[in-house]
């Protein structure tokens, strides 16, 4: 069945095309005189006739495509998720559409994903996950997009700063020194980290104020209570499993996410200790079920959604105003105590 087209709801209605796209764009702005009454007519032909636009022509049209590029880390971690979920409230509002990949903790998919996007007919891109850090061809890549002007966001755990884009910054290093704090006021003194990132670096944030705060403390560091893994669930079980057969063990660990945080409580249940009389978990992220786990869990936000939609702000803020100055805005993490940290258990003896 052929595909109704402008000039076929113009014939119905009884109008001009032109009409009917001033009508269907709202791009009249009162300077062309169209009546309440033709405006219904046009829109009843449009309803009738199962009218859609097409966005293709619409682009070439007016130059706009009314979509944004986005690329994130892992499709696999809820925090992600909730990032795009401000990405995408905020677009939405605007009339925009999000055409998104993942780079899958991948480097090398994750500069073909930016390739790829370069090539197509977005008004702006977001990155997500420092993929311009890592990676020569993602920066030459980079260089080409903005000779041609395109907006670009990054969103990272640090401002970019070898890189000439608007960037939405928050770390964990402030937070994580008020859960070392926390877990030292609790009498903590053998605390563990896993390190679930990929690659490690991506975590120096939180690793780097860990260690700050043990030397703070006076307690040496023992690299016998870090575990590096990859960023599954499984991963994260192998690695707590792993610190928590020790003798001694860690009183308390801290895991670099909510995910990793999942492992360690099915391995401390499948190991007859309870969290967090046996065990105190501190994690990163928040994400949704966080809250809903038994213990709740104690962590720390970035406020990802608000990450998301100031993204999305200083995006449009490029595409209305392309030659203004460089743009940083950072969020500040917060920390949130529940119930997955306590003292450790008095039989516990700790170094």
């Amino acid at each position: 069945m052929k595909r109704p087209t402008q000039l076929d709801v113009a014939r119905k209605a009884g109008v001009s095309r032109a009409t009917v796209s001033y009508v269907i764009n709202h791009h009249s702005d009162g300077r062309v005189p169209i009546s309440e009454e033709t405006r219904q007519r046009v829109l009843k032909a449009v309803e009738e006739l199962g009218y859609i636009p097409d966005t293709r022509a619409q682009a070439l049209r007016s130059g706009d495509t009314k979509t944004i590029g986005l690329i994130i880390p892992d499709i696999r971690n809820p925090h992600f998720w909730q990032i795009v979920e401000g990405i995408e409230e905020e677009a939405r509002r605007a009339g925009y559409h999000i055409l998104f990949s993942s780079m899958h903790l991948n480097v090398k998919y994750g500069v073909s994903i930016f390739k790829d996007l370069a090539g197509r007919r977005i008004d702006g891109l977001i990155l997500m996950g420092g993929l311009l850090d890592k990676s020569d061809d993602a920066k030459t890549t980079l260089a080409e997009l903005l000779k041609r002007h395109l907006p670009i966001v990054e969103i990272n755990d640090r401002p970019s700063q070898d890189h000439d884009i608007d960037c939405v910054y928050a770390d964990y290093r402030e937070v994580t020194m008020q859960a070392m704090e926390h877990l030292l006021s609790l009498q903590h003194t053998r605390i563990g980290f896993i390190n679930g990132a990929e690659p490690p670096e991506l975590a120096s944030d939180r690793f780097e104020a860990y260690q700050a705060s043990l030397e703070s403390a006076s307690i040496p560091f023992d690299p016998g209570l870090n575990a590096y893994c990859g960023s599954t669930l499984e991963d994260g079980y192998q690695a707590a499993f792993q610190l928590l057969n020790r003798s001694p063990r860690p009183s308390a660990i801290l895991a670099i996410n909510d995910l990793m945080a999942m492992g360690v409580l099915r391995a401390a249940g499948d190991l007859g200790l309870n969290v967090p009389k046996d065990l105190s978990l501190v994690s990163f992220d928040d994400i949704p079920i966080a809250q809903f786990q038994v213990p709740r869990l104690t962590t720390a936000s970035k406020e990802p959604v608000l990450m998301g939609s100031e993204a999305v702000r200083l995006l449009f803020e490029r595409i209305q105003n392309p030659n203004q100055l460089r743009q940083e805005v950072k969020i500040s993490a917060r920390f949130i105590i529940r119930e997955s940290t306590g003292y450790p258990p008095a039989s516990r003896s700790v170094g």
